[in-house]
């Protein structure tokens, strides 16, 4: 009999565990978004799928972003093969807790179709990538909090900045790495750093 009590007392310690370790959980997703998080635009998106998204429904995730836009001919093919080459470099228990973001600063020719025939010609049409288009005024809002400059030189070609940026799961700014092909290990470092809060 003594036995039995000891099994139920345990359990019940067990049971009483999960369910604060529950009421932590639900109080963390309620934590309020501090004024420095991009999960304060407002903006809506699509994705490569067609599939309209509001960027605070990636919370909770390390956001790894760069803008290109896909008839680029010169940095934008350099700049998806930096990001291909971050995300090589991932850690397997790192990559779950990882989106990669391309976001197009061209969304007149980047429709959802253009976006996904790209993706999947570059074989970056899976998890845990993610192609996104937007109006042109919120394009231009999200580019501002990137500090990507960017403008169009000619019907097909702009002119851009070269920033990856890595946000933490709550929105936050972290890291930004600058350049085409240059060393990524503070990017990794940092992303891995971010995934392994979650």
């Amino acid at each position: 009999m003594k036995k039995i009590a000891i099994v139920y007392i345990l359990l019940f310690t067990l049971y009483s565990c999960k369910e604060s370790d529950k009421k932590e959980v639900k109080a963390e997703s309620k934590k309020e978004i501090s004024d420095l998080s991009i999960y304060n635009l407002p903006s809506k998106w699509t994705n490569q799928n067609g599939k309209d998204i509001e960027l605070k429904s990636l919370r909770g995730n390390v956001l790894v972003m760069v803008m290109i836009y896909t008839s680029c001919k010169s940095a934008c093919p350099r700049l998806v093969a930096d990001m291909r080459d971050i995300e090589s470099k991932l850690e397997k228990n790192t990559k779950q807790h990882v989106k990669l973001i391309l976001v197009s600063i061209d969304p007149k020719t980047d429709t959802p179709e253009r976006l996904k025939s790209f993706a999947i010609e570059n074989k970056m049409n899976q998890d845990p990538w993610i192609f996104l288009r937007s109006t042109e005024e919120n394009t231009r809002e999200f580019a501002a909090v990137l500090a990507v400059n960017y403008k169009q030189i000619s019907p097909i070609d702009f002119s851009h900045s070269n920033i990856i940026s890595v946000f933490n799961p709550e929105g936050e700014l972290v890291f930004q790495q600058e350049g085409l092909g240059v060393n990524n290990e503070k990017t990794i470092e940092t992303i891995n750093l971010e995934a392994g809060k979650i």
